[in-house]
């Protein structure tokens, strides 16, 4: 399992593994030529799940379980610390099932970071007999104010050594989300969430949802990459057949974001953000805060103040003084 993640970052790293189309692209906040505003008295602030935020950003969880994944923690930690953003962590479950490897995550807890996010997946809970007591653990290992499940089975489904048993999952996702006294999110890792799914989520105790849509990092490429590299071709070519897989993130809030309010879901939008401009987009189109990785791998205080610096930007560009008033501007769809 480490060498799997270690490949995985290398991959987004060094390979292009993006959604051959980027769906923000399709969206046009209209410019308001007189905005009658100072840009440095713009409120950029939100609370999410109870957690105050410099601006609506998380960076998204990435990695953890090698060696390596300590420092690239730690370097993500130092940004969200820095601007006062959300982080997560990538998928614990290498720390749970050895916990010689917890280090590599826990390392965020040296920062004071507004939002963390603990990791772990959908098809483990399945496997564990104890999913709960696993749930709680990695939510210690990184004193977490939120949970995250998440839904990788589009991975899953072209990951050579993948988890295909799905049956259950939802009963064992409310299981753990009712035990615990954390708030629970569910995930998606870049195949996006339906209205039905959706519908499957607001059943449970589960408090939000990340759509994690399409449009970014295809993680189906990551696996074709990881099959040439072991001269699979048949989950070479499976990874490829599916690269383009999934809903667009803009399009998946389109869907469920009037749902999700109307009940009391929260939601983030991850999948194919790569700046403050595609953060403010999904605050119009109903998220409450936006999530990016790969954007975040490389020097990630310098992207950082990139998304800060876009996202104010932006919030002048439109008019809006605060985030209520950003909610309420016109957006176009080309």
């Amino acid at each position: 399992m480490k060498e799997r993640k270690k490949e995985h970052i290398e991959i987004v790293a060094n390979e292009d593994v993006n959604h051959s189309y980027n769906y923000w692209d399709d969206f046009m906040l209209i410019h308001d030529a007189l905005p009658e505003i100072d840009i440095d008295k713009i409120d950029t602030s939100t609370t999410i799940f109870g957690k105050r935020l410099s601006f609506p950003f998380i960076i998204a969880g990435m990695t953890g379980g090698f060696e390596e994944a300590e420092k690239i923690n730690e370097n993500l930690a130092m940004a969200a610390e820095k601007y006062g953003i959300g982080m997560g962590v990538g998928s614990q479950r290498a720390a749970l099932e050895d916990e010689n490897l917890a280090y590599t995550y826990a390392v965020i807890k040296k920062f004071n970071i507004p939002l963390k996010i603990a990791n772990i997946g959908a098809p483990q809970l399945l496997e564990w007999k104890n999913a709960a007591e696993m749930a709680e653990k990695a939510i210690e290992m990184i004193d977490a104010d939120v949970l995250a499940i998440h839904l990788n089975f589009l991975q899953e489904v072209v990951q050579p050594e993948g988890d295909r048993n799905a049956e259950g999952c939802m009963e064992k996702i409310d299981e753990v989300a009712s035990s615990l006294s954390t708030p629970v999110i569910v995930k998606e890792t870049g195949a996006g969430i339906s209205l039905k799914t959706a519908e499957k989520i607001a059943n449970t105790s589960v408090v939000g949802i990340d759509v994690g849509g399409s449009g970014g990092t295809s993680f189906s490429a990551v696996e074709a990459y990881r099959a040439s590299m072991r001269n699979d071709k048949i989950q070479e070519e499976m990874g490829i057949i599916f690269w383009d897989w999934g809903i667009p993130t803009p399009y998946s809030l389109i869907e469920i974001s009037d749902y999700c309010h109307d009940i009391g879901l929260s939601l983030i939008a991850t999948g194919g953000i790569r700046n403050g401009l595609d953060v403010a987009k999904a605050i119009v189109l109903g998220a409450d805060a936006a999530a990016s990785a790969a954007a975040m791998l490389k020097s990630p205080v310098q992207q950082a103040e990139i998304f800060e610096r876009s996202f104010r930007a932006t919030m002048f560009l439109t008019g809006s003084k605060n985030i209520d008033e950003l909610k309420e501007v016109e957006i176009w769809m080309r």
